[in-house]
């Protein structure tokens, strides 16, 4: 089967367009703020990207318009590179982050909404380039393609195979016929949830600026925060109750909401990966605010947890923002929060991870395999939700728990060669392809990537987008039969 490049590069001319188009709200805020060195960059970068984008969607004639599944996963890799690539231009150009490695690391992890930064001081960069570092985190939230397939159709393009590279999760789920109409119909839930955060934090003081910022980062679950201390820059109880809980929110499965906003409550609170996601949540919280009373950090259980539920809710999201340096918690309430790196968000949420349904699935197959060793001849079917997974599901979630790992102990072997500690080494591993952000020790909430070489970055960044893709996206491209047109 051959690739239909042509097809593929029309579609990468149209996300030129849209990251071109992307940039005018933050070379907005450049100009308000009468940054005029940060506004010429964003400028330099959008217009050839609008131009050249707009000329190549005009010209490029492909010869079919069907997009098939190969095709899907090419054009949703090779989309996520470009994106991360073009859109650390802007940071070179002003001189904000003069290395390109560095630019591309900081925008990696933008999109890919990992959250984690080479910077070292966040505060002297302007506030254009900061917005612009925010924002990347939520047009990367729910996909920068599902944003695209809405517009699509006029394309006459089919987007169900680029929703299979993008979406997170080992079940996709169509909200209507129409993969554009689902499309639009999550963006809105996205949109109505950023305007609703935004107000809330203003009503708790913060002004618009910050209220825009840490509100991508939290629906996007992000994490890039304007302030060297994240959002423990703010002592407010409120505006940390307010942020933890989008957080909560944001790692929920979009599709759900849906469900409950067009009267069908019963779909949204029966469903058996957000009960376990709630149970995981309020589990961990109550242990760590448990630990942190008895080892009397805090003052009064109620302080212990509302940092509790911020950090739990924070790092099961993989979101990596901070109200305290975490690291400096009881060993047993950072363990806590390392196996919630793991665990992760829901599947069709902006969260990172292996993803709650794939965790609970793995327990499933778990009890399956004792009560056989018990009962040999028995028939176990696996069920969520009372209905019978296909085989494929299951070896699905087999075959990507194994990659995760394999791909986590290949990485830290590599990132190994840097000469860190191993806990700083494989936390900065595990943060970049759970898509997480701060990890332990010296990649711990108040530290950052900045002591890696540029090798290593670029490492940590294929990571980045390697996890936010779900593995196999990108993986199946080293394989050669995708590559080979005998094969179907």
């Amino acid at each position: 089967m051959v690739l239909n490049y042509r097809l593929i590069a029309k579609i990468m001319s149209a996300i030129l367009v849209l990251i071109g188009a992307s940039m005018i709200p933050s070379m907005a805020v450049s100009l308000l703020y009468g940054d005029t060195v940060s506004a010429a960059a964003f400028l330099k970068c959008m217009v050839p990207m609008i131009l050249v984008g707009a000329v190549l969607m005009k010209k490029i004639r492909p010869w079919s318009r069907t997009l098939r599944m190969r095709d899907g996963f090419l054009t949703v890799a090779l989309c996520w590179l470009l994106a991360s690539l073009l859109g650390g231009l802007p940071f070179v150009l002003s001189g904000a982050i003069p290395s390109f490695v560095d630019a591309f690391f900081e925008t990696a992890s933008g999109f890919t909404t990992t959250g984690s930064s080479i910077l070292t001081d966040i505060e002297v960069l302007p506030r254009g380039i900061l917005f612009w570092r925010s924002f990347t985190h939520w047009l990367g939230g729910m996909g920068i393609l599902v944003f695209f397939i809405a517009l699509l159709p006029s394309l006459g393009i089919g987007g169900q195979n680029i929703v299979n590279a993008e979406t997170t999760g080992p079940i996709k789920d169509k909200l209507t016929a129409k993969i554009s109409d689902s499309a639009k119909l999550l963006y809105t839930i996205y949109i109505g949830m950023t305007v609703i955060e935004v107000v809330l934090l203003c009503l708790g003081g913060m002004s618009l600026y910050d209220s825009l910022v840490h509100t991508f980062g939290t629906v996007g679950t992000g994490g890039l925060s304007v302030y060297n201390s994240s959002i423990g820059h703010y002592g407010s109880a409120y505006i940390h109750v307010v942020i933890a809980v989008f957080m909560m929110l944001a790692g929920i499965n979009f599709n759900l909401y849906y469900h409950l906003i067009s009267g069908n409550p019963r779909e949204f609170f029966s469903d058996y990966e957000l009960r376990g996601y709630i149970a995981i949540l309020g589990i961990a919280t109550g242990l760590i605010a448990i630990d942190l009373v008895r080892s009397g950090i805090y003052d009064g259980a109620g302080e212990a947890l509302r940092y509790s539920f911020f950090q739990s809710s924070s790092i099961i999201t993989t979101t990596g923002y901070s109200t305290t340096n975490f690291d400096l918690w009881p060993t047993f309430s950072k363990m806590v929060l390392f196996i919630l790196m793991f665990v992760g968000g829901c599947s069709s949420s902006t969260g990172g991870g292996v993803k709650v349904i794939r965790v609970l699935l793995l327990f499933k197959l778990v009890r399956r395999g004792l009560y056989r060793r018990l009962h040999p001849r028995a028939v176990v079917p696996l069920k969520l939700g009372g209905r019978a997974l296909p085989s494929e599901v299951m070896s699905g979630v087999s075959s990507f728990i194994f990659l995760y790992i394999g791909l986590l102990f290949a990485g830290t072997l590599l990132l190994s060669f840097e000469g860190f500690d191993l806990v700083s080494t494989f936390t900065a591993v595990l943060a970049s392809i759970g898509n997480i952000g701060p990890g332990f020790e010296l990649v711990g909430p108040s530290m950052n990537y900045s002591i890696f070489s540029a090798p290593a970055k670029i490492l940590l960044s294929i990571y980045m987008i390697i996890g936010r893709l779900e593995l196999f996206t990108i993986i199946l491209l080293a394989t050669p039969t995708f590559w080979n047109p005998d094969r179907r």
